[in-house]
């Protein structure tokens, strides 16, 4: 069930039975010659759509903009701030609380995002309390970051070994040629890759950087790959969602 397809009352009668929602969160970014700009939005909301599936869950619409300012080197990028982040998740949440939701579940496709999220989460439940929202002490956030997945980076790592990487990934990018196989992109890919520095400014990240892959061989990815991906991120998703709203 997703919250853009819905009618108010549709909404009205979800809560009586859950108050539960998923909230896909991603970004807008560069990965890599081969990677699509929306990648971690793109993965976020087909993760989300399965679990809302396969937990009977209303889904939220995608955030597909997030904290990517390391990556604003790169045309094509957009990032918010932090500060701004923050607001966007509290307004989200205060909203949805107005109606009655209480449990938001972010599921997650961009680590850039983790800090930011935690962080929000945090002024949220402030805010909240402050505004004397009702049933305000009862709000949780949680977030699922679907590539942190036990078994998502167990099968990277059997897949791809240390050519996995950590940006630009072919296991994320395998994800979006099984969600996507119309857009798959082709080019040159260099041998040697850039790993292991630092991430500061914008400037910074391109000259360590140079072609926005971190460590990564996304030219192993297949849709084949991306579809076992998909599998068991709904599935331990789905499990941690349905421990998170039957939890007290």
């Amino acid at each position: 069930m997703l919250l853009h397809l819905s009618t108010w009352p549709e909404v009205e009668t979800y809560l009586e039975t859950s108050t539960g929602i998923i909230l896909p969160i991603g970004s807008t970014e560069q990965h890599g010659p081969t990677g699509l700009i929306g990648t971690d939005a793109i993965c976020a909301e087909a993760i989300s759509r399965g679990v809302g599936e396969a937990c009977n869950a209303l889904v939220g619409p995608t955030i597909n903009v997030g904290m990517a300012l390391h990556h604003t080197g790169f045309p094509g990028t957009i990032s918010l701030r932090p500060s701004t982040m923050m607001l966007l998740v509290r307004d989200y949440v205060a909203g949805l609380a107005k109606a009655g939701f209480t449990k938001f579940f972010f599921i997650n496709g961009h680590g850039g995002n983790i800090a930011t999220l935690k962080a929000a989460f945090s002024e949220t439940y402030a805010v909240l309390a402050e505004l004397n929202i009702n049933n305000a002490d009862r709000v949780q956030c949680q977030v699922g970051n679907w590539f942190m997945c036990g078994s998502v980076y167990k099968l990277a790592k059997e897949l791809y070994g240390d050519q996995e990487g950590s940006h630009a990934t072919p296991s994320e990018v395998a994800l979006t040629q099984y969600v996507y196989p119309e857009a798959i992109k082709q080019a040159p890919l260099t041998a040697e890759v850039a790993s292991g520095h630092a991430i500061y400014g914008a400037a910074e990240f391109r000259r360590r950087y140079p072609d926005g892959r971190m460590g990564s061989n996304p030219a192993l990815a297949t849709p084949e790959h991306g579809k076992q991906f998909y599998d068991l991120a709904v599935k331990e998703l789905s499990n941690y969602y349905l421990e998170f709203i039957s939890a007290e």
